[in-house]
């Protein structure tokens, strides 16, 4: 069975590039990060999570055109354009990158081209390109994806012993002074007069 080439689609001309060598690795990266409240009196500051960071994709791409001595660059610049702002969508193209069962449809966001040979002319006959593709995904697709439970995006939450509407708007909010809101969706009228286990609905901010 032939080696199964990996290969990098533009998504907005269907144009396949096949890489000359498979990468002889690849990392994926995925971080989700977890937002700090500084609320006095605390012992460690309250956390948030509000949105995960796309997830990356990086690796090493050789190309030698050394035998049949011609420019490398024919090749490299395919993989450069995929950052070039494409006149009709007016951004850079969306790209798949595709290697067996690996699907990952992406941007290229980083590249970094380091020319190692040359002909006499100086003409570049190898290449190796450090690539950095990040996930592009439509908040719609997202949704479709993992339906969120609340279509409103309301959340509920219980007070506990030493909160009060400011410390929770600052947790929710990132802005203690928002407690009105929290007020005026749960008809609070005294916002200093509110006892631990009491169920609050959590509105979001438009």
């Amino acid at each position: 069975m032939a080696l199964e080439k990996a290969t990098i689609t533009n998504l907005d001309t269907n144009e396949e590039i096949k890489v000359l060598f498979n990468p002889k690795e690849y990392v994926v990266e995925k971080k989700t990060p977890w937002k700090e409240h500084q609320i006095q009196g605390l012992d460690s500051p309250a956390v948030e999570f509000t949105t995960g960071e796309r997830k990356k994709l990086s690796m090493e791409l050789f190309f030698d055109t050394s035998e049949e001595r011609t420019d490398v660059r024919n090749y490299t610049k395919k993989i450069e354009e995929l950052m070039m702002v494409n006149a009709d969508q007016h951004r850079p193209p969306l790209c798949l990158f595709s290697w067996g069962k690996l699907k990952f449809k992406c941007v290229l966001e980083d590249m970094v081209a380091r020319f190692t040979m040359f002909l006499n002319d100086g003409t570049p006959v190898r290449a190796t390109l450090k690539v950095l593709f990040k996930e592009y995904s439509t908040a719609y697709s997202q949704m479709q994806e993992k339906p969120r439970h609340s279509a409103d995006h309301t959340k509920r939450r219980t007070i506990k012993q030493g909160e009060n509407l400011t410390t929770i708007a600052a947790q929710e909010y990132d802005d203690p002074n928002k407690w009105r809101v929290i007020a005026d969706a749960n008809g609070i009228d005294d916002p200093m007069n509110i006892k631990p286990g009491r169920r609050l609905k959590i509105p979001p901010l438009y």
